[in-house]
């Protein structure tokens, strides 16, 4: 790097396991900038049209879309299986299937004992990925996830021991937790600061619950909650091509934003994830607005967009009352 002299040159690393830190003898600061390589969203897989884009909704405001959804309830299930491994969308769709069991498999039996050289059991790893993909999307403390494991497998489950191994699969990109949203709001309501569990790919968690996309149909409110994730995976792709970071919000009344996008600039756009279903894009647009009308926009920026994030919704639109709908197969960064 310093004998060429060169911008734009990268280093490119193929380990599930980041290098052992304390062996890094120069920080890298002011030469390398670390980047976080995703599994890849629908826009760069080819599922989505990229006919709406985050970065238009940001710098042109109350601009008119239209983009027309080419997914369907039985697409967006087999999407969310297969997840977003870049070998996964070029094969065979069975053999597509399998790389995501695969991973996991690798993840519970070597890569979680590998990232910090401590020993950890296998069976004990799958229950935990078992607890987190039955209660992804919410913000459930690890005295829960011990609770969880316990009413399920009758084993018990020492907290710290837990906390020591999310903490194993947090450093080996497994799960990535959304953290809470803090705005200034003209009302005294508590806002709630735990972290969101989501896991970094969809895929991981079905293959936890050993779930195929039949079994997703057959059950669309779990199937609604890996939609979420594969939806937050997506924006976090799309949040850090813009130099964004996607947090999630909940107050102690209960009102909640699924995703907030927001900008080094201080922009931010405000995002409900509904897989379907009229009633629930409504229910999700009441939300919104009723979180836009609360924030002291005397402090802070007002909300760039707000958008309904939807799975089955065939065509990208703005409603009259400013709200965006837009599938998650017309959305680019």
């Amino acid at each position: 790097v310093d004998h060429r002299d060169e911008e734009g040159q990268f280093i490119f690393t193929g380990s599930a396991v980041p290098a052992d830190t304390e062996k890094i003898h120069h920080s890298g600061t002011g030469r390398f900038a670390w980047l976080t390589m995703r599994t890849m969203s629908l826009y760069e897989s080819g599922e989505s049209t990229g006919e709406v884009s985050l970065n238009d909704l940001f710098s042109k405001p109350d601009v008119d879309i239209f983009g027309t959804n080419n997914l369907n309830i039985d697409s967006i299930a087999w999407l969310i299986c297969r997840g977003g491994w870049p070998r996964a969308t070029t094969i065979n769709k069975e053999v597509a299937l399998d790389m995501a069991y695969r991973y996991y498999e690798a993840v519970v039996n070597n890569d979680v004992s590998r990232v910090d050289n401590v020993r950890r059991d296998a069976e004990r790893t799958k229950r935990i990925l078992r607890s987190i993909a039955r209660n992804q999307c919410a913000q459930i403390s690890v005295n829960t996830i011990c609770a969880d494991i316990e009413s399920n497998d009758t084993v018990s489950a020492n907290r710290l021991t837990i906390a020591s191994y999310l903490d194993a699969l947090k450093k080996i990109f497994v799960l990535e937790d959304s953290l809470a949203w803090n705005p200034n709001l003209r009302s005294k309501t508590a806002i709630r600061s735990s972290e969101t569990r989501y896991f970094s790919d969809p895929s991981i968690g079905v293959a936890a619950l050993g779930v195929g996309p039949n079994d997703l149909i057959n059950d669309l409110s779990t199937m609604g909650l890996f939609f979420e994730s594969m939806c937050v995976r997506d924006l976090r792709v799309y949040a850090d091509a813009l130099e964004g970071t996607i947090y999630h919000y909940r107050d102690s009344k209960g009102l909640e934003c699924d995703a907030v996008l927001h900008l080094r600039n201080g922009s931010y756009g405000l995002i409900e994830i509904k897989l379907g279903g009229e009633k629930n894009i409504e229910e999700g647009a009441k939300n919104l607005k009723l979180l836009a009308s609360k924030i002291d926009t005397t402090k802070m920026k007002a909300p760039s967009f707000l958008m309904i994030l939807t799975g089955t919704t065939k065509y990208a639109i703005r409603r009259e009352d400013g709200v965006y709908i837009v599938p998650i197969g017309c959305l680019k960064d």
